[in-house]
């Protein structure tokens, strides 16, 4: 029986590819490149700062240059961390049903606490939640199971009895050491040319809301 939810941030709780893609979008122009259209950005959020800069860059500039490049973009995305980030569409209900039912619930993210902890604040996540482990709070990070381990032991709650909802494999492969239940996020940033069968997860959400109402939980 699941007690306990936890979530990945980009791409699965949070819609942060409108930022993550405007801070990129800004490093171009400031470099005098074309900006990339947001449907190419978006399947390639939840993968982080390094594959976006190297979407962003790779044809222009040698290797060398991507890692100055990718600093430069964390700056740009921490200016407007929040300006456009929202709850995907159904959440607001999801952790208002979890909240009201004593279900704990908390977030286990691969993006560093710097960047974590004010878009959390923006969107007046920090007081509910359980337990938030960000890419560098730990020795490990996704798809090492550390995070998700120490999560469940942060809430009190055994692994087996836990549920991870993430958009990426990291996130499935994680929450599979760590000996949850893994759900995909398949509304997430995910390529619509991806098998998620390959994931080998427990389940898949088409949206949120399908939470409510998803025989785990219920």
């Amino acid at each position: 029986m699941i007690e306990a939810v936890l979530f990945d941030l980009d791409g699965t709780l949070v819609d942060t590819a409108p930022d993550m893609g405007a801070a990129l979008n800004n490093l171009l122009i400031e470099e005098k490149l074309a900006p990339v259209p947001m449907d190419i950005i978006r399947p390639f959020v939840s993968q982080g700062a390094l594959v976006l800069t190297k979407l962003g860059f790779s044809e222009h500039v040698p290797e060398s240059e991507i890692e100055p490049l990718r600093q430069r973009y964390l700056d740009h995305y921490r200016a407007i961390v929040a300006d456009n980030s929202a709850l995907f569409d159904g959440f607001e209900q999801v952790l208002e049903s979890l909240d009201n039912q004593g279900t704990p619930w908390g977030i286990v993210t691969n993006k560093p606490e710097w960047l974590t902890t004010p878009l959390l604040e923006q969107l007046a996540l920090n007081d509910n939640a359980a337990v938030v482990i960000c890419g560098d709070s730990l020795e490990q990070r996704k798809p090492h199971p550390l995070p998700l381990i120490v999560a469940a032991e942060t809430i009190g709650i055994d692994c087996q009895s836990c549920v991870y909802i993430g958009d990426d494999p990291r996130d499935i492969d994680a929450g599979k050491a760590a000996k949850m239940t893994t759900l995909i996020a398949a509304y997430g940033y995910i390529n619509q040319d991806i098998d998620l069968n390959q994931w080998q997860a427990d389940g898949v959400i088409e949206k949120p809301i399908d939470l409510l109402t998803h025989p785990l939980l219920n």
